[in-house]
């Protein structure tokens, strides 16, 4: 599997560069605050530029790994890494093996031990999913899924939306989310089934629209996250095994 640099934010940096030059080929005499933002905005824009053309590159295979990004340069054996493991914030790190010589800057999420930082998962186009199906198929049981299941997240997390026009009623949809909650929280299968059917009974009919109320795309993507929780299996462990 190889995996791909997001270029999400090449766009802005681009805008951010032209729209600061503009500014400053026009700005006049004593627009001292223009020009300083207008260099602020060039010198964002330019670093960002260059972190997106310098040479990236990160390939999972039966072998091992490959890895070229700035900071770190190789090919690596499976053998040479004790460990590897995929925290909640996005960052896969591997615990080498004694001899590698890797500089160590992060931690193993579950026990704790030195490991390196191989891939920040925020800055690719792959799903954290995909990545982690591909760890698991090749590592030979050394990677470790150590996010919080979607469940546990959904359970104990503040769901908060923003209030808007044309938006459904806020009643109806903080009784929709709490009862899920409750369900992925403490509830068995009867009461996960019963919360998500509850749920879809309520998309069904239609949830109320008013003049003021929660924003429509933000619930429909929690409702659609916390369904897709609830049909989940409960789950305690991610790790996998040979």
């Amino acid at each position: 599997m190889e995996v791909h640099r997001s270029r999400g934010t090449l766009p802005l940096a681009v805008a951010c560069v032209l729209g600061g030059v503009t500014v400053l080929a026009l700005a006049g005499e004593g627009s001292v605050l223009r020009v300083l933002a207008a260099l602020g905005a060039v010198v964002l824009g330019g670093v960002v530029l260059v972190g997106a053309v310098r040479p990236f590159r990160f390939l999972i295979g039966p072998a091992g790994i490959e890895v070229r990004r700035p900071g770190l340069r190789g090919t690596y054996r499976w053998e040479q890494f004790e460990a590897l493991a995929l925290d909640d914030a996005g960052r896969l790190v591997a615990v080498p093996a004694a001899g590698l010589g890797l500089r160590t800057t992060a931690r193993h999420p579950r026990d704790g031990r030195a490991a390196v930082e191989l891939l920040d998962l925020r800055q690719i186009r792959e799903s954290p999913d995909d990545v982690a199906a591909a760890l698991s198929r090749y590592s030979g049981g050394r990677f470790t899924d150590a996010r919080t299941p979607v469940a546990a997240r959904l359970a104990g997390a503040e769901i908060d939306f923003t209030v808007a026009l044309r938006g459904y009623f806020t009643a109806q949809v903080d009784q929709l989310v709490h009862r899920a909650q409750d369900a992925l929280a403490q509830g068995g299968p009867a009461e996960r089934r019963a919360a998500r059917a509850e749920i879809e009974q309520a998309r069904a009919a239609g949830i109320p629209v008013g003049l003021r109320g929660y924003d429509v795309g933000q619930v429909d993507a929690a409702l659609d996250a916390l369904c897709a929780a609830l049909t989940a299996e409960p789950t305690t462990d991610r790790e996998t095994t040979t």
